[in-house]
């Protein structure tokens, strides 16, 4: 099942947020929608992701003033991947791309420079499950 593309995987139906939407609006949008990451997208191409987790953390520890926007806080080097590609592909992208034996959980998918999806640990669970 490692073998199966991308492409008959991902999740299509992307969330994002805009580049100066402010990180309070940013996290609750993750948190309604039960997502723990979601791509930054400024004049229709993705320049970064955010985090859940950087999100919380930051916010809890009150790192941020009111009105900071996602793009002061934002992730830059987006690690991505292609619709070509496959889950075994996927995974070896999300455990070797990150130092301290951290994992991606989120992996934009990106062909000719556009984002056409998203592959996350659990849809690759649930494809070999």
């Amino acid at each position: 099942m490692l073998s199966e593309k991308i492409k008959n995987i991902m999740e299509t139906n992307v969330i994002t947020v805009e580049s100066d939407e402010d990180v309070v609006f940013a996290f609750e949008k993750l948190m309604k929608n039960k997502i723990s990451a979601m791509p930054v997208m400024e004049d229709g191409n993705m320049v970064g992701i955010i985090t859940a987790t950087d999100l919380g953390h930051n916010l809890i520890l009150d790192k941020y003033e009111l009105g900071t926007p996602v793009n002061a806080v934002m992730v830059k080097n987006v690690i991505s991947i292609t619709s070509d590609k496959t889950l075994a592909d996927a995974v070896k992208v999300m455990k070797d791309s990150v130092p301290n034996d951290d994992i991606i959980n989120q992996l934009p998918v990106v062909d000719d420079g556009n984002l056409i999806g998203i592959i996350s640990d659990g849809d690759i669970i649930k494809a070999i499950s």
